[in-house]
């Protein structure tokens, strides 16, 4: 039991550190999974894998509570002071939530209807070094195309409809090809409709929390909730590696992208994609 409690603190640090830097975390959980397998059943590790995303979302809450949780009173005063409602309910935070939800429709409608596709055709090795190749060097490309270009939008609030739709469907291609990275394909799609770097995180951030709870919720009701106490204590133990994981990495992106681009983990993803293709196609 002690060995599979040491597998599950591995595998919530690997969710907690790929999920929110660009280098796809479904990606790297597949491949964990190649050579650290834990000791149960394939539909618990189904759930498993993806439930302990909510503890990496459970950060994103606790760090940008403030800016996600629209209840609060107001603080501003003057002629220009919200009245009725709208001093208890941040109107701004509303719209974005609004902006949140309509990003998420693309891989909310489509990647739930075709889940178990996708996954029997693209969730292997092969189709993930592929996709990490392939995006990585998207990476680099944009961030070349890009260099010294000023950001037409700058905060969140300036984020059209028009420009979080096609977010969404970048989104989408994240949930078809494993190996892409949901932050990734955001990010990307975003600094290409010429979204500041971080604007582009932030809404990432922000994204992932209706659609981890929905895949996470959709994965616990496919299961059911009866777990084994070694079951239970795996799952705690993945959750709250991810959470302790995933506060360190959000605060260590948002310092790095105010200096640097995200060139370093396009070249990341390459070389990596690279490593997997040759093991698995040369080596194994």
């Amino acid at each position: 039991m002690i060995i599979e409690l040491i597998k599950a603190f591995l595998f919530g640090i690997v969710e907690g550190i790929t999920e929110w830097l660009p280098i796809s975390s479904t990606g790297h959980m597949i491949l964990l999974d190649q050579f650290v397998k834990l000791d149960v059943s394939k539909s618990f590790y189904s759930m498993f894998e993806v439930v302990i995303q909510l503890g990496a979302i459970m950060a994103v809450v606790v760090i940008y509570w403030n800016k996600i949780w629209p209840f609060h009173k107001s603080r501003q005063t003057g002629p220009l002071a919200p009245t009725g409602i709208w001093r208890y309910v941040d109107k701004d935070i509303i719209i974005m939530w609004i902006k949140i939800v309509i990003a998420c429709l693309p891989a909310g409608i489509i990647g739930v209807a075709f889940n178990d596709t996708f996954e029997k055709l693209f969730y292997n090795p092969v189709s993930v070094a592929i996709a990490l190749i392939v995006f990585g060097i998207a990476f680099i490309w944009v961030e070349t195309v890009h260099k010294n270009k000023r950001a037409k939008i700058s905060s969140l609030a300036e984020l059209s409809y028009y420009t979080v739709i096609l977010i969404g469907f970048f989104q989408l291609i994240a949930a078809v090809f494993p190996g892409t990275s949901r932050s990734g394909a955001t990010i990307v799609g975003a600094l290409i409709l010429g979204v500041s770097r971080t604007v582009a995180a932030e809404f990432t951030f922000f994204l992932a929390i209706p659609v981890m709870f929905g895949a996470s919720l959709f994965k616990l009701l496919k299961f059911g909730f009866v777990f084994s106490s070694a079951e239970l204590l795996i799952l705690i133990v993945g959750l709250i590696t991810a959470f302790v994981s995933s506060i360190i990495v959000i605060k260590f992106l948002m310092q790095y992208i105010k200096k640097h681009d995200f060139k370093v983990f396009g070249w990341y993803r390459i070389v990596l994609g690279l490593l997997v293709l040759l093991y698995f196609l040369v080596i194994k």
